[in-house]
């Protein structure tokens, strides 16, 4: 199968674990020299495909080479995050994402053989996007191919694996091997997303550094009919698999993913044996509840990340950047959040609209929300696994207080989920100079509410959906003003897209104006007559006033571009 067969079934009786697609002869291998592209990425999963897609739609060409030719087996990565759906709708596939997958809020903590307490992970309404969904990751990776067969400018090249990298100051030089044999290609900017293992990292001599804990964790997708609740059920010592943790969730086609911890003394490859993973997993169900083993693997944690993600023109995103334990659910949710990141400054320094500065901006931001996950990662994982009798003494206490106690419930970690980094340390922001409240500040991503353009419902986020800064104008007496002079300030530096957020129907000629039906936006905006927000490309916050002039907004958009 190639791509356009790909399109055209649209997931029509596709299996996504066994499609298979073609290798095809690229016309670089038929040239005299090797011919140069703007950006080349480097492997085709959930980080790639989404990186190209992002660049793509913002007009540039990329070349995304995988050395395979298959999606991924077994689930994998399953839960994707609110602020990754909200990234997937702007890539145009959220909306099958979420149609297909299980979504979810609630979670629930058992000690034994009792539950000690839950918790909703986005208790208020007037979000279009569940807290997590839980969806296989050959789905989500079927999707993302599905979206780049209708890009023109993403050349998916499968069974291309690249052997050999060489910076060069301007490009750098790649090798390609193919069952037909190898050939040169030259990239401006080499996006690596080659996983956890990386040879892009290894070949220019580089390493990622952290720590490995000592403990397995055994992945069992079993294909049953059960009537628990669509929640996150995790256990601590169950009197079904004593002393250890069990975590369960529920994804798509009756197929549930249960973790087994194991120990570190457990032999990995026995452990995946059906007659060893079988009575774990009947311990856990009874005796006659019916089952199908689909897919088993054995896990070790390990915290790790590269000690820059930027290196010139080669440029890391990631697993092949930074690595965390599962529990969290923040590897393929990151990594999403990488190629965000990344896509719209390496578009904007291609079109010649920022200097390469704005790549470094890449690494202090993505390389500070790496430091973040792998610390609630590394703190979630020293709780679920305790490394001496003391530790586990100090947990099970609090596990014990917890079910009485709303004290105790802060301290249990059974994997701290994942959430997006407010990047409030960003050299892009500007810092406030008058007073606000709220989680809304420089380097926070845009939260959505319910809004209403031209009488029909719809999402803040979904307006928000173009490859350009955006101005939140909150109405007032002179919107009309303050809006003109958000034009003056970006005329011959940047795009800005202009938004009226107003508390009533208005009609401005070239003025898209939104209607705050629930009063949503200006409460979580904190948000008066007036109030101005400035948006990067990637819904971040940058800048907000209280009383903007034209001079503070185009310093604003200088130093997010990175040209002050």
């Amino acid at each position: 199968m190639n791509l356009r067969d790909l399109a055209r079934a649209h997931g029509e009786g596709i299996d996504y674990q066994t499609v298979s697609f073609d290798y095809e002869r690229s016309p670089d291998q038929d040239a005299a020299a090797a011919v140069r592209h703007p950006v080349v990425v480097v492997g085709a999963g959930p980080v790639g495909m989404s990186l190209a897609i992002d660049l793509a739609q913002q007009g540039v060409r990329v070349v995304l080479l995988d050395n395979d030719h298959k999606l991924s087996v077994g689930s994998r990565a399953i839960c994707f995050a609110k602020r990754t759906l909200e990234i997937f709708d702007r890539l145009g596939c959220g909306d099958r994402m979420v149609a297909k997958g299980v979504s979810w809020n609630v979670g629930k903590v058992f000690f034994r053989n009792e539950q000690i307490y839950g918790f909703n992970l986005l208790p208020e309404s007037g979000h279009e996007r569940p807290a997590f969904i839980n969806l296989q990751q050959y789905y989500a990776e079927g999707y993302l191919a599905e979206r780049i067969a209708e890009l023109p400018l993403i050349d998916l090249r499968w069974r291309h694996a690249v052997t050999a990298v060489q910076p060069r100051g301007d490009h750098v030089v790649v090798t390609v091997d193919t069952p037909e044999g190898p050939y040169t290609l030259e990239a401006g900017y080499l996006i690596a997303c080659d996983g956890s293992r990386s040879p892009v990292r290894q070949m220019i001599g580089q390493e990622s550094h952290g720590r490995v804990f000592r403990d397995r964790f055994l992945i069992a997708d079993v294909r049953m009919h059960a009537d628990f609740p669509t929640e996150r059920w995790f256990w601590f010592d169950p009197p079904f698999h004593p002393n250890q943790s069990v975590l369960l969730h529920r994804q798509p086609d009756d197929v549930w993913r249960i973790d087994f911890q194991l120990g570190w003394d457990a032999d990995p490859e026995a452990a995946k044996k059906p007659e060893n993973v079988i009575p774990l997993v009947k311990a856990l169900l009874g005796e006659d509840v019916p089952f199908e083993l689909e897919w088993v693997s054995v896990y070790t944690f390990s915290c790790l990340r590269m000690p820059a993600f930027r290196h010139g023109r080669v440029i890391f995103a990631g697993d092949s950047a930074h690595l965390v334990s599962p529990f969290g659910a923040r590897g393929a949710n990151s990594g999403v959040q990488d190629a965000e990141n990344l896509a719209w400054k390496l578009a904007t320094v291609l079109r010649g609209q920022a200097a390469e500065a704005l790549l470094d901006s890449y690494g202090a931001e993505r390389e500070y929300a790496a430091d973040e996950n792998i610390r609630n990662s590394t703190r979630a994982t020293d709780f679920i696994t305790p490394k001496s009798e003391v530790s586990r003494l100090f947990r099970n206490a609090v596990l014990d207080l917890a079910k009485d106690h709303a004290f105790a419930r802060g301290l249990v970690n059974s994997g701290r989920l994942s959430v997006p980094a407010t990047l409030r340390d960003s050299p892009l922001n500007t810092p406030d100079t008058e007073a606000f409240e709220g989680r809304m500040v420089p380097g926070a991503p845009a939260t959505d509410a319910p809004v209403t353009v031209n009488g029909r419902p719809g999402w803040l986020l979904r307006h928000l959906q173009g490859s350009r800064f955006a101005a939140l104008v909150f109405d007032g007496p002179d919107a009309p003003q303050r809006m003109a002079a958000m034009r003056a300030a970006a005329e011959g530096l940047t795009e800005l897209e202009v938004l009226l957020v107003t508390d009533r129907p208005r009609t401005l000629d070239g003025v898209r104006c939104l209607v705050d039906t629930e009063g949503l936006v200006a409460r979580r905006y904190d948000a008066r007559a007036g109030t101005v927000y400035l948006l990067r490309p990637d819904q971040h916050v940058c800048a907000r006033w209280r009383e903007p002039s034209t001079a503070s907004v185009r310093a604003a958009l200088r130093r997010a571009l990175a040209l002050h």
